[in-house]
């Protein structure tokens, strides 16, 4: 007896990250250089008889390096997307690292592309009165490649192709 459970096939899945043009290495020299420019500043006002200024010149670097941590935050954000044979499983992942999944059935799945003019398009994925936008941190060109590929994953799942030898002529 065989007891041992079947993992579901795989069709698709992808991995969606924002982009982020810093690593954690960039982001430390980065504020070193804003600390160390501040710090510069700040002895030639203690040097000059401006010395107030110390006050605003390590403000300003405080604030500098407050936002560049802000704006890289979300960076551990990411979404997942799996087709298996029944359904596509989305997993996100939020900046703290809370993940929520959501299950949609594949088959009756639409991938929709909302493409309003002059702005960046929707990547919405519905079924049976179900909306989900996925892929919102990708750029206008990389939407229409996931959309691309998920549609003709979900075409291909829909339509399989069987390969019968005693039907070969």
């Amino acid at each position: 007896m065989d007891t041992e459970e079947t993992a579901p096939a795989i069709l698709f899945e992808a991995l969606i990250v924002p982009h982020r043009s810093l690593s954690r290495r960039g982001r430390a020299w980065v504020i070193a250089a804003i600390c160390g420019g501040s710090g510069i500043g700040a002895l030639r006002f203690l040097l000059s008889p401006a010395w107030p200024m110390i006050g605003f010149s390590l403000g300003a670097a405080g604030l500098a390096v407050l936002l560049l941590l802000t704006h890289t935050r979300p960076s551990r954000a990411s979404e997942f997307l799996v087709l298996h044979d029944g359904a596509l499983r989305v997993v996100r992942t939020d900046a703290a690292g809370h993940r929520r999944e959501r299950l949609l059935p594949a088959g009756w799945l639409n991938v929709v592309l909302d493409a309003p003019p002059g702005r960046v398009p929707r990547l919405l994925l519905s079924a049976h009165g179900l909306r989900e936008e996925v892929g919102a941190a990708l750029g206008e060109q990389e939407k229409r490649d996931l959309a691309a590929a998920l549609s003709a994953a979900l075409h291909r799942m829909r339509h399989p192709d069987f390969d019968n030898p005693q039907l070969r002529v």
